[in-house]
């Protein structure tokens, strides 16, 4: 899945690499309730949004794996889980 949001570039691995931060600005503009949190509803917006389908089931195992508190969102704490789960299944390079 492409992210056309952020500007980005292709490894020589195919992937599209962004940096930590770049990938975080993306996030945030999903955030709607601004609450510095990405909630599952809002990680499935930001998937769509790119002309991905996601499944409840892998929104709520991606939620779950990156939330460390298990409060249900994902905030500036647990972004690092999130980083590697977006590497794992949106097919992303995120490079500090």
């Amino acid at each position: 899945m492409a992210f056309k949001c952020v500007r980005s570039i292709q490894g020589r691995d195919g992937k599209r690499e962004m940096t930590i931060e770049e990938f975080k600005r993306w996030l945030k503009r999903f955030d709607g309730d601004r609450d510095g949190r990405i909630s599952k509803a809002e990680l499935r917006e930001a998937v769509r949004a790119n002309g991905g389908r996601f499944s409840r089931w892998k929104v709520h195992r991606g939620i779950g794996l990156a939330d460390g508190n298990n409060d249900g969102f994902i905030d500036e704490t647990e972004m690092k889980n999130l980083v590697e789960f977006a590497q794992a299944e949106f097919g992303l390079k995120i490079r500090a």
